[in-house]
């Protein structure tokens, strides 16, 4: 698998410097999009997958960091501005792809952030390669899509994943659940808890990351669980305790009730550094000062 490190002149998400990291899966080339601000050890930013997942929802974060480390947050392969093929989005992809730009990027170990549903990802890799990374802080991790989450099982997810990459009908189906009204409708039931935050001009920028072409791809991979990197709470907790990297995690006090049973369980398990502040599962746009208050003891403390 090549790679090669190319400059950009993608927009901008948060002050930082844009570049572009193409990389191969399948005999396929991708281009991933990462930006970087500030100076210092390395720091890694993953978002959350999400139908509007983007490196700029770390962006308020990533500039509060910037004094401390060298930030670099990425899209997702399938998100926010890099490249969406209309690939079979399934774990290997991800797995994969976070190892070679992690080594392709960096020559040292680093902290990582990661939020929502990377957090099986990066879990998986520093199981397998700990020394990858330093330390790990995960803000509302989550390990499986919504629509298992809310009880369908793997034929209907998969029905409705077909569907959705459909070329008509899954576009008229992507479409009506991608609407700025229903995006703030979801962001309303379990993402922000400030609803005044929630301005059309947000609404419309989430909006706009949704009608890229190609975006429904990942998306219906993500919602369907078809990116879920573990397929039960046993294995997850598992993950955590093999684990030989600090771990701390970050849990909105508003976080969805099945959510919130699953987070518990992690901070139930010896050696996990756990806190509650404001917020749901996006509290790291949401409350970005409140997250690094709560993380920079842990990130600062000594090995």
């Amino acid at each position: 698998m090549s790679t090669n490190l190319l400059s950009t002149n993608e927009p901008v998400a948060f002050g930082g410097v844009v570049q572009e990291y193409r990389w191969n899966w399948d005999n396929q080339s991708l281009h991933v999009v990462y930006e970087t601000i500030g100076k210092g050890s390395p720091l890694l930013l993953l978002p959350a997958f999400s139908s509007v997942s983007t490196r700029s929802e770390m962006g308020e974060l990533a500039k509060l960091l910037a004094p401390h480390f060298q930030v670099v947050a990425v899209d997702w392969p399938g998100f926010g501005e890099s490249s969406r093929p209309s690939l079979d989005y399934r774990p290997e992809i991800y797995q994969q792809f976070l190892e070679d730009f992690v080594k392709a990027v960096f020559n040292t170990a680093i902290t990582v952030v990661a939020a929502g549903h990377a957090a099986s990802y990066v879990l998986r890799l520093a199981v397998k390669q700990p020394a990858i990374f330093s330390r790990i802080v995960l803000t509302a991790p989550t390990w499986r899509g919504p629509l298992p989450t809310m009880g369908a099982n793997p034929q209907i997810a998969g029905m409705v994943r077909g569907l959705v990459r459909s070329p008509l009908i899954g576009q008229i189906l992507y479409k009506l659940n991608t609407l700025p009204s229903f995006l703030d409708f979801m962001y309303r039931r379990h993402v922000f808890t400030d609803a005044a935050k929630l301005t059309p001009s947000f609404i419309d920028k989430k909006w706009q990351t949704t009608q890229q072409p190609g975006a429904r791809f990942a998306s219906a991979a993500f919602v369907t669980g078809n990116i879920d990197a573990v397929r039960k709470q046993s294995d997850f907790l598992t993950l955590v305790q093999s684990l030989s990297v600090p771990l701390m995690i970050v849990i909105g006090e508003s976080s969805p009730p099945k959510s919130r049973e699953e987070m518990d369980a992690i901070v139930a398990l010896p050696g996990v550094r756990s806190v509650v502040i404001p917020g749901s599962l996006g509290l790291h746009e949401e409350y970005p000062i409140e997250v690094l208050a709560a993380v920079q003891d842990f990130l600062f403390s000594p090995t």
